[in-house]
This record gives structure tokens, C-alpha cells and sequence, in this order.
């Protein structure tokens, strides 16, 4: 018998259940040609998100999309996989379960990164007054309230690759 708690612990690499494989086709057949841009292979972006379905469908339509995707469950295994090797973009659930928190993994990545990082959070109003405090412009920090449809988060993601400094 498998722990489901140690399966919500591993990284996310692409595979996918057949029910998320179809719901992401679909998604990604809805998007118009423009929406559906052309990624280098190496492009890489981290997703760390505590909701394995979530996890997955993020996962698999932005690896749809042409980037390169790598997802962790919790704030720990977010912070080691930053230490390991630093994406180009981290879509970034602040609401994790456990004992590191979203905000804990923003700073530790901040201690030895800039690189763009999408907040995700159902608390939008206390998120948005946090990243004025920071004083980072939206190409570094920015917010996606949830629930939101993938299309926005596909496009929030290229607005910020395009626009930060390289």
C-alpha cells in the first residue's frame, strides 16, 4: 500500500493522468495561435504548489507550451530544488502545507536569486500590499489570485520572461 503523503513529495515530471492529459489538451486546444507561443527548450520554470492536481494540470500545459517544467509539493523540497538549480521562472503557491511557507521560500531564493517569481493564493489583497512593500516591480514579483484559468497563467508567465532583465 503507497502513502499518499509520500506521493504528494515527489516532484512532478511530466507525467500526468490520462484525465489530466485530456483536460490539458483541451485547454491548450482553446488557446488562439497567438496565445500559444514558441518556447526554447530551455526555458525552465519551477512550480511549487501543495494541490497535486493543480500541480499537475500547471505542469502540463506549460510543458504544452514548451518550457521546461519541474514541480515540488512543499517549501522544503522547494528550497532544495532552488539550491540545486535556478529556473528561469517560479510559479509559487504562498498557502503551502508544512513547516515552510511561500513567503519563506521567496526569501530564501531572494538571498541568491532575482529571477521572476508568480505568486498564487486565494488572499489577494494582503499579497498585493506585501509586494509594494517589497518594492519589486511586476516583472520580478507579481500576483495571480485563485482560482484563475491556465490562459491567464500562461500569459502572465511570458509577460514576465519577456519583460525581466536577463
Amino acid at each position: 500500500m503507497t502513502d499518499n503523503n509520500d506521493t504528494a513529495n515527489k516532484p512532478v515530471n511530466g507525467t500526468m493522468s490520462l484525465l489530466d492529459g485530456i483536460a490539458t489538451q483541451q485547454i491548450y486546444t482553446q488557446l488562439q495561435p497567438e496565445d500559444k507561443p514558441e518556447k526554447e527548450p530551455t526555458i525552465r520554470i519551477l512550480v511549487v504548489e501543495d494541490d497535486p492536481t493543480l500541480a499537475r494540470l500547471e505542469a502540463g500545459i506549460l510543458t504544452a507550451c514548451g518550457y521546461t517544467v519541474a514541480a515540488v509539493h512543499n517549501g522544503e523540497l522547494a528550497i532544495a530544488a532552488l539550491r540545486h538549480s535556478i529556473p528561469d521562472l517560479v510559479v509559487l503557491d504562498l498557502e503551502l502545507t508544512g513547516n515552510v511557507q511561500g513567503w519563506d521560500v521567496l526569501q530564501a531564493l531572494r538571498d541568491f536569486a532575482s529571477i521572476p517569481v508568480l505568486l498564487t493564493t486565494s488572499s489577494a489583497t494582503a499579497v498585493r500590499a506585501s509586494i509594494r512593500l517589497r518594492g519589486e516591480s511586476r516583472s520580478t514579483l507579481d500576483h495571480l489570485p485563485k482560482p484563475y484559468p491556465m490562459q491567464t497563467l500562461l500569459k502572465r508567465v511570458e509577460r514576465m520572461l519577456t519583460a525581466a532583465p536577463q
